[in-house]
């Protein structure tokens, strides 16, 4: 009772306490709840339809991708311009996709599994013919797949097979898995693209109008009064009326992504003459060096050659083309340079050591004969070879020492240019040496013996022994921190107004770029800017803001960017400056022809219509409803005349005719039909529906737009 009585007097208080406690339980979810929804928004990669797309989903597709390309083409890494090109590849097939996907849904359409094999089976997507399931006539092998399959299956559940195998046969599999994603999605898209084209339907009538306006032509008296005869100062143009034209104009005008003006000042770091001074004394002494006979490898090596020097003779493909271009017109013995090459950038010695001719290509096939010593090693060998010559298919040796002698190709491709050790260097050397059809051992030192056999040699080419000194003409230290002290001096509490009224004098260009996207991946085309993008297009950057000093490129641009203009996603606005210029243009093409018009008005006689100030008059040939009329007079196409032409009988007069580029009078001097045209309905019927299909092609911006797709890759990558 007594506790009671306690809680009632001090009721208002426990109230309160109360109300503060579960105020800051909801506090702590709300901010708990804010913190997910900021982290989730920092890691959206971009939006269709409304649904996020996070980075981790998106890069799991880039890595499908980047894994099938390394598979399919057996390369381990992918260069950075590489990786760059597969995240757009997969970011606009992923776009695609979700839009095609999302009209299906909603329209019933799928691809069921037995389509799917199905279409695999029928060999019918072009995706098939770059897999290695293919026939000796280069076409899809369906049986060769099902043969994988059950490999890869049996391989599965065998725990004896080695794990390297096993990695590589799943390789194999997510190979093709990829490409059965990728031909159920073209069998997706190929049924909603059947679907719209099976609604774009041609008729006999539309059929003979088709053939008659491509058959029946006319040659043509015109008189043409450009727009330019009218000075632009004398046509008055109100906002009202741009407005108005604007309203007319304005899908013309739509963003379908933000856009952001800029202004920039790139700076890029170059040797100063006393850095060119120090490397031409450096290359003189690698000159004189080489001249003096010392050891190339060393040389080169010492130089920091871009070049490294080979100790197999090269082809000139493997050799910088501007090294490979001199090879034909230098002697044994001589040498070029130190010389300056601007294409690279670089200084240059080249000096030919010797010359021969190789196989491009050797087909071999090899014995493996392994010893306790490489005395017992070559024993073994002699023994084989005895059983070789007396007539024993070598194949049959290979089976009974339980070997694989496959025949491979060596090309120079494979190892042109390659450093390598002494062995394999004398492993190619006998190769490449040896005639078709003959079978020698090989040494391997301290490893065994090896017999080869070639079977074949291809396409002699000429080799050089050459060494290459290529060195770059680069900045030093002092030069770089000279530069960037001097501009970081320079832009050091300046503003937008400062900086471009002051850079030309301090010896800065600045540069202008309007319609920047964040779609794309450098700035002022500079490598490396991609902290710059992000300023950019950066909430927080205002327009007439200027950007931080940004060092980039390969370490030799100093950038600083002004934002100038902001064109938000959507409609353009009547009064941006090139809208507002745009529409300035069509106003006045409107007055000025109707100023034109009004002064051919009545005109029944061509003669009349050559009186017109500005007038000039010109005889066009075969003019056809569905040809490209073009006029000389006026230099543009000009498809009002020849939709007037097409209507009009011989010996008639039009005037007035609005264009492009002017107002014409016609009077039509012959008419004719084409020879040898014939008629063919179904022909032309199917003609008609091909261009309309073609019309479609604008269906994809349409559901782009409709989906609001928005790409932040920028944040990212």
């Amino acid at each position: 009772m007594a506790a009671l009585n306690s809680v009632r007097k001090h009721g208002k208080f426990l109230v309160i306490i109360v109300a503060l406690a579960l105020f800051a339980f909801i506090a702590e979810e709300f901010v708990r709840s804010l913190g997910y929804t900021q982290n989730e928004r920092h890691q959206r990669v971009g939006q269709i339809y409304g649904e996020n797309i996070s980075i981790q989903d998106f890069n799991k597709l880039v890595d499908e991708y980047t894994e099938v390309i390394k598979f399919s083409q057996n390369v381990s890494n992918l260069t950075d311009e590489q990786a760059t090109a597969v995240r757009d590849q997969v970011w606009q097939a992923y776009v695609q996709q979700q839009l095609i996907a999302h009209e299906c849904e909603a329209l019933g359409l799928c691809v069921t599994d037995a389509e799917l094999e199905r279409s695999i089976q029928a060999g019918e997507s072009p995706l098939l013919a770059g897999t290695p399931f293919r026939a000796e006539d280069g076409k899809f092998d369906y049986a060769a797949l099902q043969r994988f399959r059950e490999q890869y299956a049996q391989m599965s559940s065998d725990a004896e097979i080695p794990a390297e195998t096993k990695e590589y046969y799943q390789s194999f599999m997510n190979y093709w898995k990829f490409i059965e994603k990728q031909i159920r999605q073209e069998l997706l898209a190929s049924k909603y693209q059947g679907l719209i084209a099976s609604a774009l339907l041609s008729n006999p009538v539309a059929a003979k109008q088709s053939f008659e306006g491509r058959v029946n032509e006319s040659d043509v008296l015109l008189c043409a009064v450009p727009y330019t005869s009218i000075k632009d100062a004398d046509v008055e143009v109100s906002d009202k009326e741009l407005k108005a034209k604007y309203e007319e104009m304005k899908e013309m005008f739509r963003n379908d992504q933000e856009m952001r003006d800029i202004k920039y000042i790139d700076v890029e770091v170059k040797a100063s003459k006393a850095d060119e001074a120090q490397l031409n004394q450096e290359m003189a002494a690698y000159a004189a060096a080489l001249q003096e006979g010392a050891e190339p490898a060393k040389v080169v090596r010492e130089a920091g050659s871009l070049v490294p020097y080979s100790v197999m003779p090269v082809t000139t493909k493997a050799l910088p083309r501007d090294i490979a271009q001199q090879m034909d017109s230098m002697s044994i013995g001589e040498q070029k340079g130190p010389y300056y090459y601007a294409g690279d950038n670089t200084m240059n010695i080249v000096r030919i050591i010797s010359h021969t001719t190789m196989p491009d290509s050797v087909q071999f096939r090899q014995l493996a004969v392994p010893g306790v010593s490489v005395a017992d090693a070559q024993q073994r060998a002699d023994s084989i070879m005895n059983v070789l010559r007396s007539g024993v298919a070598l194949d049959s040796v290979a089976k009974n020492l339980g070997q694989n002698a496959a025949p491979v190709w060596l090309t120079s491709a494979q190892y042109d240019g390659q450093n390598m050790d002494e062995t394999n260097r004398l492993f190619i050397q006998k190769l490449t040496s040896m005639p078709a059809g003959t079978t020698e051992t090989f040494e391997i030192p301290n490893q065994g013996v090896a017999i080869l056999n070639v079977m074949d040699r291809r396409n002699t080419v000429d080799k050089y022994n050459v060494a290459v000194v290529k060195v770059p003409m680069d900045f030093s230290k002092e030069t770089y921190g000279a530069a960037y002290n001097q501009f970081s001096s320079f832009i050091a509490g300046k503003n937008a107004a400062d900086l471009e009224s002051q850079a030309q004098a301090a010896g800065y260009a600045v540069q202008t770029r309007q319609g920047v996207s964040s779609a794309e991946h450098t700035v002022a085309n500079v490598s490396s800017t991609r902290e710059a993008l992000r300023w950019i297009f950066n909430d927080d950057t205002k327009v007439g803001d200027v950007s931080p000093l940004y060092e980039c490129g390969n370490n030799d641009h100093l950038l600083v960017i002004i934002l100038e203009g902001i064109h938000k996603k959507g409609y353009l606005p009547w009064d941006d400056e090139d809208v507002k210029n745009f529409l300035t243009q069509q106003v006045l093409q409107d007055k000025k022809a109707a100023m034109l018009q009004e002064k051919m008005q009545g005109i029944t006689v061509l003669k009349d219509a050559q009186a017109i100030p500005g007038a000039a008059t010109d005889t066009l040939r075969r003019v056809s409803f569905s040809g490209l009329t073009y006029v000389p007079l006026v230099g543009t196409l000009e498809p009002a005349v020849a939709g007037a032409v097409s209507g009009m009988k011989q010996g008639e007069v039009k005037s007035g005719i609005r264009g492009n580029g002017g107002v014409y009078a016609l009077q039509v001097l012959s008419q004719s039909k084409q020879q040898d045209a014939k008629y063919d309905q179904k022909a032309e019927e199917q003609q008609n529906v091909q261009m309309n299909a073609r019309a479609l092609q604008s269906l994809t911006r349409d559901l782009f737009l409709k989906a609001d797709v928005q790409d932040n890759r920028y944040l990212f990558y």
